[in-house]
């Protein structure tokens, strides 16, 4: 995600501001944050209650934010602080706005003190919506160094389509050094993708947003299933700090809270917005290309990040608020008993697969010659990709019915994770493992194509 701040005098498509000189400053990546004691009292209100104008670079706690600390642009700063009782009163006044209504509202409360988090995907809605609104806005996104060269070519489509800087955060380089020598490249393919996007990602995120009082993101409800189902329309941010520091200095906005993905697309293609090229190749969410690659039909957007771990843990960190309680304490979606197992109905109840406990599917990875080869899944029946191929794996049984060849199923979440994880090579759900009739090392399916003949072709070839 790069984060790119602009204030535009002149916003694009308008001539609201056009007759306005700039103000000159010497700003890291060319931005021209707005001078906005010259603008008509129509175009930007501000309240006069508790105003105070002072110098960018007299603020002590933006030495290590998006706004550099030689930047001599005054503008306003309001000093008081957003109470979280108030953010839960206008979340709630806002609950059925249009997004065009709550970036107007956010972009009127804060001014240049507000930004747009953008991550070179369908998000570039966030900044369409802010130019309708006619008031200056900023656009910051974190550089990670591992983007596609496609989001760096649509980063620059954005800034000539808007006329407009996106100011860019980059890693620590003694942190990502640091890294990369002690773990390699690609370290995040063994022991997960955490450590590596707390180093690209959050700490520059956490960095940015100490400039700031508000940001705004494109964060959706239906983007990630158990992660993002409650996102309000603004709230308090419950991670980061703002300029100010601490407990509610940092408001965060998010104008699509309750906007489909579909909807997003069809206003995209609507205003004739410039999108990043990688979604017409079957990206859907877009982060570093190391961890995206793009989705199958009928597959959900976030199943295209991180393939290779749970799919509940399918977040880098930038909106760790957000996550449902349950989420983080690994229960998934769905109502949870104290165990740590979920009440969705049980998948796979057909005579043809066989319910394995773990003592079962510990005999069988101990036997090295079998009588019989195996295919057998593992899931969890509160994760909608089990779900989803639950029509064909039934389907797989009945077909295999009498071929001997046996079908298993192995249920995977709570308390024998753990086990999973570490004897039977789960990473994310569901894992389908084929042990051969004379060895004990099972195989592991490796594509996330689950229709009934692309598993019947990999149990063929290895029978």
């Amino acid at each position: 995600m790069a984060l790119s701040f602009t204030s535009s005098s002149a916003v694009h498509g308008s001539s609201l501001y056009s007759s306005f000189e700039q103000p000159k400053a010497a700003l890291f990546g060319s931005s021209q944050p707005l001078d906005r004691l010259n603008l008509p009292s129509t175009a930007v209100k501000f309240s006069r209650r508790r105003c105070a104008v002072k110098p960018l670079n007299a603020e002590p706690k933006r030495k290590d934010s998006i706004v550099p600390s030689a930047a001599t642009t005054v503008a306003p700063e309001v000093v008081e602080k957003v109470e979280v009782e108030d953010c839960e009163k206008l979340g709630k006044e806002l609950e059925n706005a249009s997004p065009l209504e709550i970036m107007d509202k956010a972009l009127e409360r804060f001014g240049n003190d507000i930004a747009i988090a953008f991550s070179g995907a369908e998000d570039v809605a966030l900044i369409e919506y802010a130019r309708l609104t006619g008031r200056p806005f900023r656009v910051f996104s974190l550089d990670t160094g591992r983007l596609n060269p496609e989001t760096y070519k649509f980063f620059d489509e954005v800034e000539q389509h808007y006329g407009i800087r996106i100011e860019y955060m980059f890693p620590d380089a003694v942190e990502v050094q640091a890294l990369v020598r002690s773990k390699g490249l690609f370290s995040f393919y063994e022991d997960g993708h955490q450590e590596c996007c707390r180093v690209r990602k959050v700490r520059p995120l956490r960095r940015a947003l100490k400039g700031l009082r508000a940001w705004i993101t494109g964060q959706r409800k239906d983007q990630s299933p158990g992660t993002r189902s409650e996102v309000p329309a603004v709230q308090v941010d419950p991670v980061f700090e703002g300029m100010d520091g601490g407990v509610g200095s940092l408001v965060k906005w998010n104008p699509v809270a309750n906007v489909k993905g579909d909807d997003v697309w069809k206003f995209l293609r609507t205003m004739n917005v410039p999108v990043n090229s990688l979604h017409a190749k079957g990206y859907i969410s877009i982060g570093c290309e190391p961890c995206t690659r793009p989705v199958l039909p009928g597959q959900h957007e976030r199943e295209g990040r991180w393939w290779w771990e749970d799919s509940k843990a399918k977040e880098c960190g930038l909106h760790k608020g957000n996550i449902k309680e349950e989420t983080l304490n690994g229960s998934g979606n769905g109502a949870v008993h104290s165990n740590g197992s979920s009440t969705h109905a049980d998948l796979f109840v057909t005579e043809n697969v066989v319910n394995l406990s773990q003592p079962g599917i510990e005999n069988l990875q101990r036997l090295e010659n079998r009588r019989e080869p195996w295919v057998v899944v593992l899931y969890a029946p509160w994760c909608q990709f089990c779900q989803a191929m639950e029509g064909s794996y039934v389907e797989l049984a009945e077909k295999l019915a009498g071929s001997g060849v046996k079908v298993g199923k192995f249920r995977a979440d709570g308390e024998e994770k753990a086990f999973a994880q570490q004897e039977l090579q789960l990473g994310s759900f569901p894992t389908i493992l084929f042990f051969p009739k004379h060895s004990s090392h099972p195989i592991k399916y490796p594509s996330e194509k689950r229709d009934v003949d692309s598993l019947l072709a990999f149990v063929s070839a290895l029978r």
